[in-house]
């Protein structure tokens, strides 16, 4: 058999065990948009906000919901799997048939990115439907700082699954690192609203400086070349830690 059909039967057996998930269904496709959703519902939410800007509330969570889907993506999808396969010794395996571990990385990545663009749109989509939140109006800025932010994420991920011994520590790692994770995207208070201070402090997080990028590009402008290149750099950084502290076995 081919390394490419090979390749692809990995990637269909790890698509349809995600979907026989329904905790990653939600968590990563349903909750971002739920979130929005139930903000949205509260009338102030949808009242121009001097702070934001003249935005309401609800126009600047759309990022926010977007940005949600791709952390819990990368924390709380990714670290479990990968621990857990290499916990029971699925990986040691694998390396002795023509299937290489890293088609299961791969296709990790794949279903997951997925899955989290998916959410992605689906907020960007109930934003405009049901709140009349405009689409973004630099939709390839906005592609390229959605794509960079999800590469960090998995990085991310990649990164607590190479540092954790066991399915249970990658769930603890992942869990304490998306609450942070979260602030810096603005779940908590957007970035726009933030104290100056604390707004450029968050821009150097990988997505602090991706939140900042996205409402750039909804609002019409190209991000910032300084936000696309902290994303960068920390998707970069994050692989590259990723890939020297990983262990098949």
């Amino acid at each position: 058999m081919s390394t490419a059909l090979v390749n692809t039967a990995v990637l269909k057996t790890e698509l349809k065990l995600f979907r026989r998930e329904p905790g990653g269904i939600f968590w990563i496709m349903l909750f971002p948009t739920l979130l929005l959703v139930i903000l949205g519902s509260i009338p102030s939410f949808r009242e121009a906000d001097p702070a934001l800007g003249g935005l309401r509330p609800v126009d600047a969570y759309v990022p926010v919901a977007v940005l949600l889907g791709l952390i819990i993506g990368g924390l709380q999808g990714m670290p479990p799997t990968l621990t857990g396969y290499r916990e029971t010794g699925i990986l040691r395996r694998m390396s002795t048939t023509p299937v290489r571990p890293s088609a299961l990385l791969t296709a990790q990545m794949l279903v997951l990115g997925a899955a989290s663009l998916v959410s992605a749109l689906l907020s960007l989509a109930v934003g405009r439907i049901a709140f009349d939140v405009a689409l973004p109006r630099q939709p390839l800025g906005h592609l390229l700082a959605l794509l960079l932010a999800l590469l960090a994420s998995l990085a991310l991920g990649a990164l607590v699954s190479a540092l954790s011994r066991t399915a249970k520590i990658a769930t603890a790692i992942g869990s304490t690192a998306l609450f942070p994770s979260m602030f810096t995207a603005g779940v908590w208070l957007p970035v726009e609203a933030m104290p100056d201070l604390m707004a450029d402090i968050v821009g150097w997080t990988p997505f602090g400086a991706a939140a900042q990028a996205l409402d750039a590009a909804a609002a019409g402008d190209w991000p910032g070349t300084d936000h696309l290149a902290v994303v960068a750099g920390w998707a970069v950084l994050l692989t590259a830690a990723a890939v020297r502290w990983f262990r098949w076995e």
